[in-house]
């Protein structure tokens, strides 16, 4: 027999292909459904922040959100922080909402005050 070449991604060691497979296999009385996932990559400078699904074609990208953003929203320095990696999740996670039409529902914290605030209690209010 020929010796047969593994991928190029496996070969790199980038890609894990039993882990991607668990990971993106979809049930079978759930056709054609996506299945998101929330990416997360540190890079030297940044956070980067991505919502993805599989499919045949290769992984589309829903929305996508840097750390390097946050100047515009007030955070001039510390992208690649602890707090920063928070705050790019919460600006994808409002970005994933606008796009689906979710964003009137969960509103989120209103005013600022300093307390704690869980969307759980918000619900059992309603």
């Amino acid at each position: 027999k020929r010796f047969q070449v593994k991928p190029r991604r496996r070969r790199e060691g980038k890609t894990d292909y039993r882990a991607r497979r668990k990971m993106v296999r979809q049930d079978k009385n759930k056709f054609n459904n996506k299945k998101y996932r929330l990416v997360v990559r540190f890079t030297n400078r940044r956070v980067i922040c991505q919502i993805m699904y599989a499919t045949i074609r290769g992984d589309m990208v829903v929305a996508q959100a840097s750390s390097a953003e946050l100047g515009n929203y007030g955070v001039p320095v510390g992208h690649k922080n602890y707090a920063a990696a928070y705050c790019t999740g919460l600006l994808i996670a409002r970005r994933v909402l606008k796009k689906f039409g979710l964003d009137e529902m969960f509103k989120g914290k209103e005013e600022i005050d300093g307390e704690d605030y869980h969307v759980e209690d918000e619900e059992n209010d309603q």
